[in-house]
């Protein structure tokens, strides 16, 4: 009884393929919206923005782009933290060369270059594929870090090797910099993680994105099939790296406000990102988020429950969240490969029958 298609029918082709076609799930996700955007910004403190939503919007968003790559197009890359690295330098680089230039346009300029580089980057899955090919975006991932470390035209040769994002607004407010109240840095990343998942939800749904996943299924019956594979594999590294650009320049510009290559965006940041989408759901807009909600709520409750209840020391927590994150992509990849999303979708699949026996 309270999930239930009947009556819900459409009267065109138009209505019937539109991103929500089922109005109980789109009136959910409007309500979603509503709350997120009318209600949050007014009870979110410094707290709950900093430790919980920023850093959730932003990993979600490069969470959608690697799984645009790996989860649609079966292109299998350990090079995130990297080319998050590249959409930061990207965006600071700009802000420092262009002041007058919108903070949002620094970040889109951020993402643009992050798409060049991952077309680069890209070029060997044309001829190389599974494991050679993770690792060779793992080179990625040692190359651009190293890059950054050793060209100080990267970070404006400071001394320190650091670089920090300088006082920008949006709109009057103050979204980088000193001063930054934490619902402004909230609205400026969930802007752009509506306004992505919205486009890579459509993009996945048309013709690009089928011919994803005609690649990632079987690549030689997709090209005997008119698939190009050069188109496929070298647009989904493109859109996966401009998504997993503008993660890296609103991690480094409004959520940290200054940043280290190596500490910031390590080979352990490529690897979170991937459990992320384990976890969520491979090729599911749905499970990215909900593996990056996963992974950034867990630490988050272990410090809570174990270290502020149970007075556990911090380094033991730290061990215990490692083994259960560890447990969870041994037992996701085992037991239910599509994650998250899959276990939601199979609840959806209940509740339409429910309360009958099925």
């Amino acid at each position: 009884m309270f999930y239930r298609e009947a009556g819900d029918f459409k009267t065109s082709y138009r209505d019937d393929s539109q991103t929500f076609p089922i109005g109980f799930d789109r009136y959910r996700y409007y309500a979603v919206l509503a709350v997120a955007f009318a209600v949050v910004p007014f009870v979110i403190d410094d707290y709950w923005a900093s430790a919980i939503f920023v850093p959730f919007l932003i990993y979600a968003i490069a969470a959608i782009g690697l799984n645009i790559l790996v989860g649609y197009c079966g292109q299998l890359s350990l090079g995130t933290g990297g080319f998050m690295a590249v959409g930061a330098y990207a965006c600071y680089k700009l802000m420092t060369a262009f002041p007058d230039l919108n903070i949002v346009f620094c970040i889109l300029g951020g993402g643009l270059v992050t798409a060049a580089v991952g077309v680069l980057f890209g070029l060997p899955s044309l001829r190389i594929k599974g494991f050679y090919l993770a690792v060779a975006t793992l080179a990625a991932q040692f190359f651009l870090v190293w890059l950054f470390n050793k060209v100080p035209w990267f970070y404006n040769y400071s001394a320190s090797g650091q670089i920090s994002a300088p006082a920008r607004t949006v709109f009057g407010l103050p979204v980088t910099g000193p001063g930054v109240e934490a619902w402004a840095q909230y609205l400026i990343c969930l802007v752009f993680a509506v306004v992505l998942a919205w486009a890579a939800r459509n993009l996945t749904r048309g013709t690009v994105g089928r011919s994803w996943m005609a690649i990632r299924d079987m690549d030689i019956a997709a090209e005997i099939i008119g698939v190009n594979p050069l188109k496929a594999k070298l647009t989904a590294f493109a859109v996966s790296s401009f998504y997993i650009g503008i993660a890296g320049a609103l991690f480094f510009a409004v959520y940290l406000g200054a940043v280290e290559v190596g500490e910031a965006f390590g080979i352990q940041k490529s690897f979170l990102i991937l459990f992320m989408i384990i976890i969520g759901g491979l090729g599911s807009i749905f499970g990215s988020f909900a593996g990056a909600a996963f992974l950034v709520l867990l630490p988050v409750l272990l410090k809570n429950l174990l270290v502020g209840t149970l007075g556990w020391p911090t380094d033991l927590t730290a061990h215990v969240q490692l083994m259960i994150v560890g447990a969870l992509i041994i037992g996701f990849l085992i037991a239910e490969p599509h994650g998250l999303a899959q276990l939601w979708r199979i609840g959806k699949e209940k509740l339409r029958l429910w309360p009958f026996p099925h």
